[in-house]
């Protein structure tokens, strides 16, 4: 399992990256389950859980209007399934790193690709 946490980015955004990791790696959440932002001056973070299979379903090139913060965190090899779906749709920098016994921590920056 995966936990995906998005920041810096639209709603739409947002929806975009989920819908790509809906696809690659179907969940049991409907497809209409958009982000919904909240009342309030603090930054939305929107969250969920995925559970990356050896098949997934690769995905091409998909449009973001700006850029979109990512936090994955989960067991290693989770993780990297998760990065590397990610990586088949968007450009994808990594920020940052945290390692531990079982887990990791990956921070990424997403853009359209060829931007």
């Amino acid at each position: 399992m995966v936990t995906v946490s998005l920041t810096g980015a639209s709603k739409e955004d947002v929806a975009t990256v989920f819908g790509v990791l809906r696809t690659a790696f179907p969940i049991d959440r409907p497809s209409d389950d958009v982000p919904h932002e909240q009342p309030g001056d603090r930054p939305p973070v929107w969250t969920s859980e995925f559970e990356p299979t050896e098949e997934r379903i690769p995905t091409g090139a998909t449009p973001l209007e700006g850029s979109v913060s990512a936090t994955l965190q989960g067991g290693y090899v989770a993780v990297d399934q998760l990065c590397e779906a990610l990586n088949g749709a968007f450009a994808v920098q990594e920020q940052g790193t945290a390692s531990g016994d079982q887990e990791k921590e990956l921070d990424l920056r997403l853009r359209a690709k060829g931007r």
